[in-house]
């Protein structure tokens, strides 16, 4: 068995039970039927396909397989979140009965201890969901030493503190195939990032929100680190940068298409926070637009629907701007209904010149 990664193993038993329900409807329709022979050679490589893949990765091989491991995962979900929170308010209340000799010890041996555990739960754990609690479960150890470390020796916080959540994050994420931690990384690196555009703009790190433009850097990066580093043998990790890096883009432009003030332009001269709003309305819909395009022609879907959703926020919000106080609500509501109407039909119109493409 030469698949590597748990979802290809999934994605090859649904393709064995769609192609096994296919066979069916084309024999019980008199278009295709194969011999004994042909029949037996065929299941009897599914069932050891499929076999070795339950051994191996725990795969759902029915329907109701698939019902419960979504619930598992929501369980998980809950869980690590759950055991993270305990292990931060476990630290907070005992904390002050040890000495400090004891408290230092504490942290590096629960972070130490923490990390060897979700490591060796790894090795041993074939469907990925108490790694996921582990993973968890160490990542909030590392972000309590280092925080209270730091009120031990009365260091002051800093935003170089998001650089080792970050490593740890993508660490964990890629060693254990975890989107959750690679979303926390990037929420790491975000907030990193913005901090230091922000110091270099004159704002102290923990006020880096206050200028959305802050975010630009990091969206560039995002967006275009999937195209710099394979991620074809990792589930979903590409679609997940894109999708952070589209929104450190479009929500800035959102708020400043609202909020100019807010942003760098506003204390030079020639720029009225009116024409900064506008600017940045235009700049919003350009780049969801763009978005759509590039999505559609590069087959990320991640991409399109991002780019959708916040094309029709733009254009949504524009119109409450235009006619909410001057029409009548009847009138207000049919216009957007027209207007989901032609986003329908053009979105169409993208579909069938992309499935014209595939097709020749």
């Amino acid at each position: 068995m030469n698949t590597p990664l748990r979802s290809e193993a999934q994605q090859r038993a649904d393709e064995i039970a769609m192609f096994q329900a296919e066979l069916a409807r084309l024999e019980a329709e008199g278009v295709l039927r194969l011999d004994p022979a042909q029949q037996e050679a065929v299941s009897s490589h599914h069932a050891a396909l499929l076999a070795g893949f339950a051994g191996a990765f725990d795969i759902d091989r029915s329907v109701q397989a698939r019902q419960l491991s979504l619930g598992m995962r929501v369980a998980s979900f809950l869980g690590a979140l759950a055991l993270a929170a305990s292990v931060f308010f476990l630290f907070y209340q005992f904390w002050g009965h040890f000495a400090e000799t004891a408290q230092v010890a504490i942290l590096l041996g629960a972070a130490l201890a923490s990390l060897g555990l979700t490591m060796a739960i790894q090795r041993r754990d074939a469907s990925g969901y108490f790694t996921k609690l582990a993973a968890m479960v160490a990542f909030a150890c590392f972000v309590l030493n280092l925080v209270m470390l730091g009120q031990i020796f009365n260091i002051t916080p800093t935003d170089r503190a998001l650089i080792p959540w970050a490593a740890l994050a993508f660490l964990l994420a890629y060693a254990c195939d975890l989107r959750l931690l690679l979303a926390v990384g990037i929420c790491c690196v975000i907030a990193f990032v913005a901090a230091r555009v922000g110091e270099w703009g004159g704002i102290y790190w923990l006020h880096a929100g206050e200028r959305p433009e802050n975010f630009f850097p990091v969206a560039l990066l995002l967006f275009a680190f999937p195209q710099l580093l394979d991620h074809s043998r990792m589930t979903g990790f590409a679609p997940i940068y894109r999708i952070f890096g589209l929104l450190c883009l479009l929500v800035p432009m959102l708020v400043l298409g609202h909020w100019g003030w807010g942003s760098y332009l506003a204390g030079y001269e020639g720029f009225s926070t009116r024409t900064i709003a506008g600017g940045y309305e235009v700049a919003g819909f350009a780049a969801s637009a763009l978005a759509i395009w590039l999505g559609a022609r590069r087959r990320w879907p991640d991409t399109v629907n991002t780019g959708i959703t916040f094309f029709v926020i733009f254009l949504y919000t524009k119109f409450f701007d235009w006619w909410w106080t001057t029409m009548p609500k009847w009138l207000f509501f049919l216009v957007l209904g027209l207007a989901a109407i032609l986003i329908l039909l053009v979105l169409k119109r993208l579909r069938r010149a992309g499935a014209a493409g595939t097709a020749a």
